[in-house]
């Protein structure tokens, strides 16, 4: 591997460490090897280091400059943006923001104006900012002069597609677009579970394939070969920046420049080389490292060349002819895969057996599929663009079966829980078998990948034991959901709700799982408070993982596939179901845990699964917890009609997310909370949580936290005394608090 490689490499591998909290400790080691380095006059591990050095150094400088922007934006109220959707009272728009020098992709809760996609605008509303970006709630649009052509171009694209594609248009906008928002769950959990998701989202596959079809129509059209290779690049650099320029696709652009360029000064270049180039150019902006598109993308094309290197010593002397290229694909895949593997099984939870087989059928259909669709939406006469679409239809068909043929089969793909230390591991262990992939010797890298991956199996198997200060409530941030954990003195866990899921994974596994494994502990008890997939989704994905020895659940009929998962899963592991009942309680390391609702005989006759949630009180050393769901007025009546001298608690998890169907004026009277901890997710659809709630809770003196803006919360008590932890800030609740 040439040096310019593991320089990129050691860039990157030190803007990761910048992100997280190893920053201090990496620079130490990137210090301590430069100076073995000099020592032993070995100028390359200096340069390494020195990379490694600039990437922590510039990680620490991108996340200085992101915490000011997120501290303006959240005192701000005016803002410029560059529309990516169209913009009316109601909608959702994904946006540019930008303010004071700083700019931040975002969305805007539209509530006046209206504006085309692609117009500059001024936007007066509440800057929410958050790890995700900027949110502006109760957004006015204003536009100005001006816009983007190339934004505009891509809401005219879309509009296109809708009208040439029908009911095929959502796969067609996420495969030609990059526009995901339409896409069904149900189909992107049968592509997650085939191991081809990454087909749903533009990377560099996509622009390879649509740029390699320019150049030979340009070609059949007998242009000349710099002629054909300029059009090449400069229509795929058009189709990169009107998609959004995504980082895969930059990378991939980039690549193929580089490519045509050498072949047409006819001056070879390292295929390392020209990789290290298109990685790091992306890299200007240090955030990207942390993307996964890009990390996916990078380490599927290393993997692409390391295979070549295994096919040249390894196949093309043992195999031609078609067993040659039928074994080259399927190392190709299956290299790809492996190297894959740890990120896809660190966002999606899941790790898909039958990839590298169902690759190989759903490659040559997307080299296919990409031209067409391609040709569908450029072409200006309209005939002519439906006889592309109608032609491309099967080809949609034909890929959605695969999906569906993988997903169907037995065991295609497995559910994991990796805790980050595992996860780490195995990207090491990943690493290390490109290296040796690549290595005339590749002892060292074998060495180092069974090592690493050793590392990974046991780590997980160290018992870690639980510890707690007292009670502890832990609003875990999994977005617009709940997912709520409260930690005994013991330092064993009940977990109420497990989050929502999406694309193929869920919170379960990408954040609850992972969250309660490093701190530690038994999860003694699972409540599902209701069968609404915002609370369930990743349900299934806690009870694989850390198999509770019981699932209180209030039993309300619900139709949701996560709740219906949950329950066989349940079943399939002997964790023991209990239907609760009002009364219900248990005594555990002593917390005692207590059912108010709902009532069996309340329950028959409703429609609305929220008006059933189960209401749980926790209580130690004379502090009580309220925790409501997603419970609305309807149900807060009944409690406070019949068990209302048993409402009082110090804290509430507030009801519904914050929404006005909850809380009412008489609920808190009851109530009379000094801290309201609510779990919403940051610029939701839904305008979580109410004005009107927020008023009176302040009303009633209550301190409100919100994880949509502080993440995760955590409250403490102990010996009577309150304390919070929010954004990495703990201060102690005093007898009469206001909101904070």
């Amino acid at each position: 591997m040439p040096l310019v490689a593991q320089a990129v490499g050691a860039y990157a591998s030190g803007l990761l460490l910048g992100f997280s909290t190893l920053g201090a400790g990496a620079l130490a080691l990137a210090a301590l090897a430069a100076l073995v380095g000099c020592l032993r006059r070995e100028r390359r591990l200096i340069a390494l280091s020195a990379c490694v050095a600039a990437g922590v150094c510039a990680a620490s400088a991108s996340a200085a400059r992101a915490a000011a922007c997120r501290e303006r934006a959240n005192r701000g109220r005016q803002f410029e943006a560059l529309l990516g959707d169209v913009a009316s009272p109601g909608a959702f728009v994904p946006a540019r923001v930008t303010f004071g020098g700083c700019a931040l992709e975002g969305r805007l809760a539209v509530d006046r104006g209206r504006a085309s996609a692609g117009d500059r605008v001024i936007v007066v509303g509440r800057g929410i900012a958050s790890r995700r970006g900027l949110t502006v709630a109760h957004a006015a649009v204003i536009p100005l002069d001006g816009g983007s052509a190339l934004s505009a171009l891509k809401a005219r694209s879309g509009a296109r597609i809708d009208r040439l594609f029908g009911e095929d248009a959502p796969l067609v906008r996420a495969l030609l677009i990059a526009d995901t928002r339409d896409l069904s769950p149900e189909l992107r959990d049968r592509f997650a579970a085939a191991g081809i998701i990454h087909m749903l989202s533009i990377s560099g596959l996509h622009v390879g394939i649509i740029a390699m079809a320019i150049l030979l129509v340009a070609r059949a059209l007998r242009l000349p070969p710099h002629v054909a290779s300029t059009a090449s690049a400069g229509i795929t650099a058009l189709y990169v920046a009107m998609i959004g320029s995504p980082p895969p696709a930059v990378r991939s652009g980039v690549m193929l420049t580089v490519g045509l360029l050498s072949r047409m000064l006819q001056r070879p270049v390292s295929t390392w080389g020209v990789l290290s180039l298109g990685a790091l150019l992306p890299l200007v902006e240090a955030r990207t490292v942390l993307d996964l598109g890009y990390q996916l993308s990078v380490l599927g094309m290393a993997s692409l060349v390391a295979s070549g290197s295994l096919r040249a010593r390894w196949i093309a002397p043992r195999w031609a002819g078609w067993r040659g290229a039928l074994a080259a694909v399927a190392l190709t895949s299956s290299l790809a895969t492996v190297v894959t593997a740890p990120l896809v099984a660190w966002t999606f939870g899941r790790v898909s057996l039958i990839a590298p087989l169902t690759n190989i059928v759903a490659a040559p259909i997307v080299s296919l599929l990409q031209p067409a669709l391609f040709a569908a939406i450029v072409f200006p006469i309209t005939t002519v663009a439906r006889i592309f679409a109608a032609g491309a239809h099967p080809l949609l068909i034909g890929l959605d079966a695969v999906a569906r043929a993988g997903a169907a089969l037995p065991f295609a793909s497995i559910g994991v829980a990796p805790t980050l230390a595992a996860a780490l591991c195995w990207l090491v262990a990943t690493v290390a078998l490109l290296v040796a992939c690549v290595s005339w010797d590749p002892g060292r890298g074998l060495v180092g990948a069974v090592a690493a991956a050793a590392g990974a199996v046991w780590i997980p198997a160290l018992p870690i034991p639980g510890a707690a200060r007292g009670l502890e409530l832990h609003a875990i941030d999994v977005g617009q959901g709940d997912a709520i954990a409260l930690r005994t003195p013991a330092g064993r866990w009940v977990l109420v709700d497990a989050g929502r899921s999406w694309l193929g994974g869920d919170a379960g596994r990408s954040t609850v799982v992972p969250y309660l494994r490093r701190l530690g502990g038994e999860l003694r008890v699972f409540v599902l408070t209701h069968p609404h997939a915002d609370h369930a989704g990743g349900a299934r994905s806690v009870l694989g993982a850390l198999r509770p020895a019981e699932y209180w659940d209030g039993a309300f009929a619900g139709t949701s596939e996560a709740y219906r998962g949950s329950l066989v899963t349940a079943e399939s592991l002997g964790v023991r179901w209990h239907r609760v009942h009002p009364g219900d309680s248990l005594d555990l390391d002593g917390v005692r845990l207590r059912i108010l609702a709902p009532d069996s005989a309340y329950v028959v006759g409703l429609d609305d699964p929220n008006e059933a949630s189960v209401v749980l009180m926790a209580e130690y050393q004379g502090v009580r917890m309220l925790l409501m769901g997603d419970a609305e007025r309807g149900e807060e009546a009944l409690l406070v009609g019949g068990v209302a001298e048993a409402l009082h608690a110090d804290v509430l998890k507030v009801g519904h997310h914050g929404s006005s169907t909850s809380s009412s004026e008489p609920f808190l009277d009851a109530v009379r909370p000094r801290l309201a901890v609510i779990s919403v997710g940051a610029g939701n659809a839904y305008g979580h949580p109410s004005a009107v709630v927020l008023r009176d809770l302040a009303r009633h003196r209550a301190a409100v936290l919100r994880t949509d803006m502080l993440g995760g919360i955590v409250v403490r008590t102990e010996h009577g005394v309150i304390t919070i932890d929010d954004a990495g800030d703990e201060w102690t609740l005093s007898p009469d608090s206001s909101s904070r």
